[in-house]
């Protein structure tokens, strides 16, 4: 059953450390200082944008405080109030470990006015993360309400999406935010609803390019915390560790988030479910790769087989007419007609039957690998009755 449980937090655990002068000056010796990992190299901790590895951080009640925190950090940008109890309410089927193909962070955080926060990471894009994101906005949002309950008291829903890649092209900003206002006047028509996008491709840049302050920005050092392991890259930036290394040695949240994440990289029975979990990641990126280069293959077939019709037509043409510039004529003018008639019909066709056959085939891989038939149908566009099907002859 989904765990519900409101966690009530002391004052302690809610304060968003973000005093100027507080980390204005860096450890004067920081080769002295105490190691911030002891036992497990940058290179083998989890990329924490990976859904499981993420989750089991701060998807975990052991961990509720740093969460909070972070929560905090991401909602102070936009005026919201800090968090005082939250509550982790898992929309997960089967388990987190091993045999879980389908393990992913969806967690919601309610705030002392009553306000849920939808919290999802995504390491591949998958598209239509928008309209992804307002789904889950709006489920979350009419769940509370029952028979004979008054609109008034439904709740506000914020929903926060963290990417491992870039989804706004008409920004640079890594962390943008956005309500529902006017158009002329710019007034917010509502308060229950708001969504924040995190890219971290662009935090990532920002960093390289020295315009970010994680000393002094609580939000950009827990956000630097997600990016400094690149799995998808090959890279670890050792300069980010170093960095919030010596802040860990003011911030006992940043060091406590990072002693359980050493700890969780060291466990042998998560790391395995955190690797199984990025098989199934790179199963799925190469399925959705293959399925891309069938259908590029499909349309140049279908472009050659609407090309080499029309040459046919031509032929025929120019056999009635006895003449032989009325075969050239004939030859030409089927060309023409032949291009326009048969190369959209070609691709027409071979474009519907190259999506049908690389959809097929990458549910017969999701299949293969526990992916249960509604997620396959969703994830595919095949109708769930073809999944079954499909699910059967396997």
């Amino acid at each position: 059953m989904p765990l519900n449980i409101p966690l009530q937090l002391n004052s302690s655990s809610l304060t968003v450390m973000e005093d100027a002068g507080f980390y204005k000056q860096k450890s004067a010796n920081q080769t002295e200082r105490e190691k911030l990992l002891k036992h497990v190299p940058l290179e083998k901790l989890m990329d924490l944008k990976v859904d499981y590895a993420f989750k089991q951080l701060f998807g975990s009640e052991k961990n509720k405080d740093i969460t909070v925190i972070f929560l905090n950090a991401i909602l102070k940008k936009s005026g919201r109030k800090v968090i005082k109890e939250i509550a982790f309410t898992s929309t997960e089927s089967g388990g987190e470990y091993v045999d879980d193909k389908q393990s992913r962070l969806d967690f919601l955080a309610i705030t002392d006015e009553n306000e849920r926060i939808n919290v999802e990471i995504q390491f591949t894009n998958k598209y239509d993360m928008v309209k992804r994101s307002i789904y889950y906005w709006a489920g979350i949002y009419r769940s509370p309400l029952q028979k004979r309950m008054s609109y008034k008291e439904l709740q506000p829903v914020i929903a926060i999406n963290i990417m491992n890649f870039n989804l706004f092209q008409q920004t640079d900003r890594f962390h943008t935010m956005y309500h529902l206002y006017e158009d002329e006047e710019k007034f917010k028509l509502t308060d229950v609803m708001g969504f924040h996008f995190i890219e971290m491709p662009k935090l990532i840049n920002d960093w390289k390019n020295g315009n970010l302050d994680p000393w002094n920005d609580v939000l950009v050092r827990w956000l630097l915390m997600l990016g400094m392991v690149d799995y998808r890259n090959k890279k670890v930036y050792d300069d980010i560790y170093q960095e919030l290394e010596a802040i860990a040695m003011k911030d006992k949240s940043v060091r406590a988030a990072f002693q359980n994440w050493e700890q969780l990289s060291m466990t042998q029975e998560e790391y395995f479910a955190y690797e199984s979990r990025l098989k199934q990641i790179n199963d799925e990126e190469a399925a959705q790769r293959e399925a891309e280069l069938r259908l590029q293959e499909a349309k140049e077939k279908a472009i050659r087989e609407g090309r080499e019709e029309g040459f046919v037509k031509g032929l025929e043409e120019g056999k009635k007419d006895g003449r032989v510039e009325g075969r050239q004529e004939g030859l030409a003018k089927g060309i023409a007609e032949g291009k326009a008639e048969g190369k959209a019909e070609g691709i027409a066709e071979g474009i519907k039957e190259g999506e049908k056959f690389t959809k097929e085939k990458i549910a017969r891989r999701l299949l293969m690998n526990d992916m249960d038939s509604e997620t396959v149908a969703e994830t595919t566009g095949l109708s769930i009755e073809r999944v079954i099907q499909l699910q059967r002859e396997i």
